[in-house]
């Protein structure tokens, strides 16, 4: 039997697995490699893969399992996105050059080894994380398993192709305009960005001053809540019976802790718990608009379709939903500094800055230009621009928009693009998720349907301030009646030979 041909299980249903002895850790782990090299051809999803090092880990994985050692994510293979340092790897964040590796496991990382998980590689990522599409001169481009002509988005997109082809049961992606969410648009997936300071980011203090945030990637809602239960700190993973079945325990005894210099906030409750839990009668804003952009809004007509139709689904489960349009705002000017002079303070890392893009140079001299007091005046934006978004939540309990106004763009559609194209091209096709990173807001991406050329569509639910449990609540009862997690890409699309 090819194992490769066999899509791995969702996360929770591997490591129910895992732990009732029906599969081993090694097994899974030897599966999940033989998937990677299978379509890496293809997809491109995986920047590094450890294939030595990850059976090593599954074979003690296995030793612990035997002993009668449990774990949430015990012996469970997942992948993280090659903007997160792992020992001993390079992190290169979609840049070319020579890096050094890493000298300590992001916190990210240890929280995922302190619930038993192997990690088997890292993900393709586009340079810094500046695009909607997951191509570069360092690693080429990362493929839709829906459609391998087509991205599958950015900036997690080989987190996201990886998860949807089946290859890993789950991922770790990074949102700082939308990363996480655009990607799980385009895939088909369930694509968590939790409030700001949720996920700890350490070593990193501030990430694109405050923008950027570590979320999960995952085929249905309960994994997606899951992995934030581990990575957030809400499941310590102790030995005495958490795990898949069991609620994840906010016990901190064996937490792997964070830096005091960490802004990292446990939440209250478990996400996986409130997963399983119905959301009550909410009041629902259906928005089709975006904030305000000097580029004009052309929403897919099918996106559309999908959106509406899915505010219809859910007045059919009960909820009353109504038509809200945010005032935004000038919020624009207070995300644009900070991403530049992000992308400015980690392209330092670059050994050589000569094998950037040089559309990421021409970002580097603007975050030089917007550095100093127009950051300043950027982040002190926030709090009004908080009030003034925040607002719509005197009325509404949760919005529902599209997560982007186009399908998955085709690969290669932005080469040749100098730097102001290419930025009107990515806030055409993507308007509408970036605000909530100025707010710092969390936000989940649902399955809403497919084009009439089968390419996936995603909406947002998205909610004020610490609000993950409801719309984590709200995006299960959806998923229970859609039932999207049945409807896979095809086969042939990642078994196929790349387009030339």
């Amino acid at each position: 039997m090819n194992r490769a041909n066999h899509p791995t299980p969702g996360l929770a249903e591997l490591a129910v697995q895992l732990s009732d002895g029906q599969l081993t850790s090694r097994a899974a782990v030897e599966r999940t490699l033989d998937r990677i090299e299978a379509t890496q051809p293809t997809l491109n999803a995986f920047r590094r893969v450890r294939a030595e090092a990850a059976l090593a880990e599954a074979e003690e994985a296995d030793r612990r399992l035997a002993a009668g050692e449990r774990l949430p994510l015990l012996g469970v293979p997942v992948a993280i996105k090659d903007d997160t340092d792992l020992v001993g790897e390079p992190t290169a964040f979609g840049c070319a050059g020579d890096f050094p590796p890493a000298p300590a496991d992001a916190d990210v990382v240890r929280r995922l080894r302190a619930a038993g998980a192997v990690i088997v590689g890292k993900t393709n990522t586009p340079e810094i994380g500046q695009w909607a599409f997951t191509e570069g001169r360092a690693f080429g481009a990362t493929r839709n398993p829906w459609d391998p002509e087509r991205t599958p988005g950015g900036s997690s997109g080989g987190g996201a192709a990886a998860v949807a082809a089946g290859v890993v049961p789950a991922a770790i992606g990074s949102d700082g305009a939308g990363s996480v969410r655009i990607p799980a648009a385009w895939t088909h997936l369930v694509g968590i960005k939790p409030q700001r300071g949720r996920i700890s980011a350490w070593p990193e203090p501030d990430p694109f001053h405050g923008l950027t945030v570590h979320g999960p990637l995952a085929r249905t809602v309960a994994d997606a809540a899951l992995l934030l239960d581990v990575v957030s700190g809400n499941s310590s993973g102790n030995s005495s019976g958490n795990g898949p079945g069991n609620e994840p325990c906010n016990d901190p005894g064996n937490d792997p802790g964070n830096d005091p210099g960490d802004a990292h906030r446990p939440s209250a409750e478990s996400f996986l718990t409130a997963a399983g839990r119905d959301p009550g009668r909410l009041r629902i804003g259906l928005s089709l608009g975006a904030a305000w952009a000097i580029h004009p809004l052309r929403l897919d007509p099918e996106i559309r379709a999908a959106t509406v139709e899915l505010a219809e689904t859910l007045a059919r489960l009960g909820h009353d939903v109504v038509e809200v349009e945010p005032r935004y705002g000038l919020v624009g000017p207070a995300q644009l500094p900070r991403a530049l002079a992000g992308i400015r303070a980690w392209a330092r890392r670059a050994p050589d800055q000569a094998l950037l893009d040089p559309r990421t140079r021409s970002n580097i001299r603007l975050g030089a230009l917007l550095d100093g007091p127009v950051l300043r005046a950027a982040r002190a934006a926030e709090r009004p621009l908080q009030r003034r978004i925040g607002a719509v939540f005197g009325t509404v309990d949760v919005l529902l928009t599209p997560t982007t106004a186009a399908p998955p763009l085709r690969i290669g559609a932005t080469d040749g693009l100098g730097p102001g194209a290419l930025d009107r091209a990515m806030i055409t096709a993507c308007p509408y998720a970036w605000p909530w990173n100025v707010l710092g807001w969390p936000g989940v991406n649902v399955p809403a349907g497919l084009t009439s050329d089968g390419l996936p569509i995603g909406c947002q639910l998205l909610g004020p301030a610490a609000s993950e449990a409801r719309l984590i609540s709200l995006a299960a009862q959806l998923e229970a009646d859609r039932r999207w997690y049945l409807l896979r890409p095809p086969e042939r699309a990642a078994a196929a030979e790349a387009p030339t």
